[in-house]
């Protein structure tokens, strides 16, 4: 009985599971939110975590090439002596 239960809610869920921009730009715009989203909807929703997750991970990326960036510029600007 309670293995039918559960079945039905995976069904619902799988139902409501429609992935979604939002999440990934709530995930995008506050990444640990969209990494816990992920850690927790990863079985339930498995679309909707992808979206969160994939913000997260946009985020992250864009800032760490941003940084990176930024040095190797600083390092050029720095060398030229202005």
């Amino acid at each position: 009985m309670a293995q039918e239960m559960n079945q039905n809610t995976n069904v619902e869920s799988a139902n409501n599971d429609k992935g979604g921009f939002l999440w990934g730009l709530l995930g995008c715009c506050v990444p640990i939110a969209g990494l816990i989203l992920f850690l927790v909807w990863k079985d339930q929703k498995p679309k909707t975590a992808k979206a969160a997750g994939i913000g997260a991970l946009v985020c992250v990326i864009v800032g760490v090439v941003y940084y990176i960036l930024m040095i190797v510029l600083g390092i050029g600007i720095a060398s030229m002596g202005m």
